[in-house]
């Protein structure tokens, strides 16, 4: 079957002031839908190359799988693990609360990595909040574009755009005032109960 773009599960002016309507409708139906597209080309060509036997052209439908994939994946994601800043708890609890405590030592120390982490990704990409299942921990990382500088074995469970399409209508070239801006509108609840599901709670 091939990749559909998902419905965001809110209105397009929910996440309002802190994320706009018109970003959110242009990085949502624009942008989302182009990794889509994309993803299901490369999955097309890769697949016309099994049948004809000729892989030729691996290396480039390879890398758009990869980069095309993940941008989809990332941005599902993204969009879940957002809600209405009226709904937003200001700090995670259960089981998470206790992981980001017993990992970074505390909210307020993961709160300062993450924020510096996204806010420091070179060109495009992503902060990400991945459980590393090797060893049961929550780690930080960056990801330049989408696939780019993650480690293997990982389970992205928060994640916060830093292309410059998801906050540059509203915040133009102030990427740390978009990400200080997105701790308000953290949906805590699915963050737990993606770090739950991958963990094990």
């Amino acid at each position: 079957m091939p990749h559909e773009l998902p419905s965001l599960p809110y209105d397009y002016n929910a996440l309002e002031p802190q994320y706009d309507e018109q970003t959110v409708r242009l990085h949502h139906d624009k942008h989302h839908q182009a990794y889509v597209t994309g993803l299901n080309k490369a999955e097309d060509e890769l697949a016309k190359a099994r049948q004809a036997g000729d892989f030729g052209l691996i290396k480039h439908w390879c890398r758009e799988a990869a980069f095309n994939g993940s941008g989809h994946i990332l941005h599902t994601l993204f969009w879940e693990n957002m809600c209405p800043p009226g709904q937003a708890k200001a700090l995670p609890g259960g089981h998470l609360g206790e992981a980001i405590a017993k990992d970074f030592g505390s909210f307020d120390a993961f709160k300062a990595e993450f924020t510096a982490a996204t806010i420091g990704v070179e060109a495009s990409g992503w902060g990400l909040l991945c459980y590393r299942s090797m060893d049961g921990k929550l780690v930080i990382l960056q990801s330049e574009k989408h696939q780019d500088l993650t480690q293997w074995g990982v389970m992205p469970i928060l994640v916060c755009d830093a292309w410059e399409h998801a906050y540059y209508l509203k915040y133009q070239n102030r990427r740390a005032d978009w990400v200080k801006a997105f701790w308000s509108i953290v949906n805590w609840d699915v963050v737990e109960e993606r770090f739950c599901e991958v963990a094990g709670c």
